[in-house]
């Protein structure tokens, strides 16, 4: 791939980001950024639901983006979105209307999986280091915490608190005193002694803060030469130098300090009270600061799919060595299951492209519930995919395989309200009968048979003979049509003569 233009959106809780890249010789070349403060957090309720007016920032937003994103293909083009759209009880409607104005999908990703993606952007900022390093992000919901070595994340925690949402919680009126910015303190304290002990025991040689509190403190020390010595980055005395003006002045404006920008200005106190705990925490001398963050990680994750090397893949194989996975059986499952998707839909067109990895990706992990128990281990399986932290995956990802192996066997009335066209029904329809006919886990070759796809339902052709030899597979099938008859689908099973062609 060379001097191909690919994309990333981050709909972040403080601002929305789009950052356009060049890629040659497996790097990315900046070509183009641009940022707008949406404030997403500021406009969740009580009742975490996004009012209407944030949501309208966003949308504007984005429709701004969808004019610089024009002729770019889908492959090329990762949208992300964080914290807030993770918490919003209304994300959904949000997104539905955010995809359509962008152009493009949208995965809401989780906080491990938004570490890990801060940490490659961290890492291919700034100069590769021997030793390991700790990455800090403070967003705007939720702030990321992660120690790598080169270019591997290799611990990775979020945690709930962010510039705005801490703001808004401490100083909402935007009046900063000593006793409102201790109590903002301790409470980030709190939260990040949760996780201290493990990764002082972890250890790091270097501290690294990405993103946009962290880049307006660095700023705001160095220009204003608070820093020893007037040195770049943040220093713990440099930060308590701004920290006691601060609270001097009464709030954040009120300081008149060189560097501070307006629009970073209503959520400065918050995101210094975090950060100030981080130094306190993990008592950290200084911490020097890294362009690039989420934004730049999702482009080299998007590269990294490009090349064959897609996260999400390494994470399924993982997956089966943890659990256990019989990869024999996964194997024949997964022959099967694309043989018949293939007979539904053309494979080898970009359109079905997703639909196949995704099954692939069930078929492999369709018994990671048998680690657990085996009775209910489709019950078991779907539990774990859809809340364990699998890097690469979005949080739709998560839960469409979890749907997946859930639907393997059994009733299919446990499965919620999916809407007649998904390709979805297609996908279970397709591991349902590949675990079916392997359900004696050897390698006996199957019999010829063909699969149809209706508006109603399925169809299923077998030569007679060799449903007449296999009764307990005949058997099976019968059920199956009642399962599927039951949700309101038609699933028909032909038996082929001999002289039908068999």
């Amino acid at each position: 791939m060379g001097n191909e233009q690919i994309a990333a959106v981050d709909l972040g809780s403080n601002s929305f980001r789009l950052e356009v890249g060049r890629v040659v010789d497996d790097q990315v070349y900046s070509l183009d950024s641009l940022k707008e403060t949406v404030r997403l957090a500021s406009g969740l309720t009580r009742q975490k639901l996004l009012c209407e007016e944030a949501r309208q920032r966003g949308l504007d937003t984005l429709g701004r983006f969808a004019e610089r994103l024009r002729g770019f293909t889908p492959e090329t083009v990762r949208a992300v979105a964080t914290n807030t759209l993770r918490v919003a009880k209304n994300a959904d409607q949000f997104i539905r209307q955010a995809e359509a104005v962008l152009g493009f999908p949208i995965e809401v990703i989780g906080g491990r999986e938004e570490a890990r993606l801060i940490y490659i952007g961290v890492a291919h900022a700034i100069s590769p280091g021997r030793g390991k390093r700790l990455v800090v992000d403070i967003g705007g919901g939720s702030s990321e915490f992660v120690i790598g070595k080169k270019t591997d994340p290799l611990l990775m925690e979020s945690l709930f608190m962010g510039c705005v949402s801490h703001t808004l919680r401490f100083f909402p009126d935007g009046k900063v005193d000593k006793k409102r910015f201790a109590e903002a303190e301790i409470a980030a304290a709190r939260e990040i002694e949760t996780i201290a002990r493990d990764y002082r025991a972890f250890g790091w040689s270097e501290a690294v803060a990405s993103s946009g509190t962290a880049k307006a403190v660095a700023d705001i020390l160095e220009v204003n030469e608070l820093n020893p010595d007037g040195a770049p980055g943040i220093f713990r005395e440099g930060l308590d130098k701004l920290k006691a003006r601060m609270i001097r002045a009464g709030s954040a404006g009120a300081m008149k300090l060189e560097g501070l920008r307006p629009d970073r200005e209503p959520v400065f106190a918050g995101g210094v009270a975090i950060l100030s705990a981080v130094f306190s925490v993990l008592d950290l001398p200084r911490m020097s600061y890294a362009d690039g963050a989420l934004r730049l990680g999702v482009l080299y994750d998007l590269l990294g799919r490009f090349h064959q090397l897609d996260m999400r893949d390494v994470t399924v194989k993982q997956f089966m060595r943890r659990y256990q996975v019989d990869a024999k059986q996964a194997a024949r499952v997964e022959r099967t299951a694309l043989q018949l998707l293939g007979q539904l839909v053309a494979l080898d067109q970009p359109p079905y492209e997703n639909e196949r990895r995704t099954l692939r990706w069930a078929v492999a992990l369709h018994e990671i519930g048998i680690s657990i128990a085996h009775t209910s281990f489709h019950k078991h399986g779907a539990y774990i995919i859809g809340r364990a932290d699998m890097p690469g995956f979005s949080k739709k990802d998560q839960e469409r395989l979890s749907l997946l192996v859930l639907g393997q066997r059994g009733k299919l009335e446990k499965l919620p309200l999916i809407p007649s066209a998904d390709p979805l029904w297609r996908q279970i329809f397709c591991l349902r009968l590949a675990v079916l006919l392997h359900r004696s886990r050897d390698d006996q070759p199957l019999p010829p048979l063909q699969v149809k796809q209706s508006s109603s339902g399925f169809q299923i052709e077998l030569p007679a003979q060799w449903l007449q030899k296999n009764p307990l597979t005949g058997g099976a099938l019968t059920d199956e049509s009642s399962a599927w008859q039951r949700v309101g689908w038609e699933l028909r099973v032909r038996r082929r003569s001999a002289a039908a062609g068999e």
